[in-house]
């Protein structure tokens, strides 16, 4: 079995659901150590002056010292925030083709959002691949694995994969200096990175910039394009 095990980030960028596509299972660490400069509650695409837009979903008191399932979306910042993010999305994507069907599910995704930034995130990954139709089987390490929590690095994420009875254990490439190869196979897992590529797409500018947020594909491309993007990685073992 292929395993990935990662934070779940808002709304990520396309590598992200190449990684849950390439794999047999995906473990939200949902119980990790919040990361306040991170992309945990954020991403980005480009509004009409070619200017990174920055979207940060606001957050009551969040702390490096809690983890995902302990920080709560501010309350009393959200429907505000809300309203100035769908404001932007129609400002930014009112002419991209599947303007509609993608507003329809930030919506859906808001609905159903919990509590946490963990569960919100998470939702907006699942219902994504749901959008997509991308085969997942999702679970969370807080619900399975929590007892192993105190464990730090590729210490837990070995152990996990122990635990699910994992062959290979699957990694985004810009984590690779975080793992040991020897490490892992010691254990019989076999330590792989994905790769991804990104695949240019007319996103009404004059030059493409990829690695945006998912919603930026999402509104310029079929979901049939989509599946052809979400093949384009490589998976890379014995990286040094």
């Amino acid at each position: 079995m292929k395993l990935a095990i990662m934070q779940p980030y808002f709304f990520p960028y396309i590598g992200y659901f190449q990684l849950i596509k390439s794999t047999d299972k995906f473990i939200f660490l949902d119980d990790a150590a919040f990361i306040k400069k991170g992309w945990i509650n954020k991403n980005r695409f480009i509004v009409n002056n070619n200017q990174d837009y920055f979207f940060s979903v606001p957050l009551s008191k969040p702390s490096q010292n809690k983890n995902l399932t302990e920080i709560e979306v501010s309350q009393t910042e959200f429907d505000h925030w809300k309203i100035k993010f769908f404001k932007t999305l129609q400002q930014r994507y009112n002419n991209a083709p599947y303007y509609d069907e993608v507003i329809n599910l930030v919506r859906a995704v808001f609905k159903d959002k919990g509590n946490t930034i963990g569960s919100l995130a998470a939702t907006s990954v699942i219902q994504t691949c749901e959008f997509l139709d991308i085969p997942h089987n999702f679970s969370f390490s807080s619900s399975k694995h929590g007892r192993n929590n105190d464990l730090k690095g590729q210490t837990r994420i070995l152990e996990i994969c122990k635990e699910e009875g994992a062959k290979c254990y699957v990694n985004m490439i810009g984590g690779k200096s975080l793992y040991d190869y020897p490490y892992f196979e010691k254990d019989n897992v076999q330590l792989s990175f994905l790769n991804p590529k990104f695949i240019s797409y007319n996103q009404d500018r004059h030059e493409f910039v990829g690695g945006l947020s998912i919603l930026d594909v999402l509104m310029y491309n079929s979901v049939e394009k989509i599946k052809t993007m979400l093949e384009n990685y490589t998976l890379i073992s014995n990286v040094n």
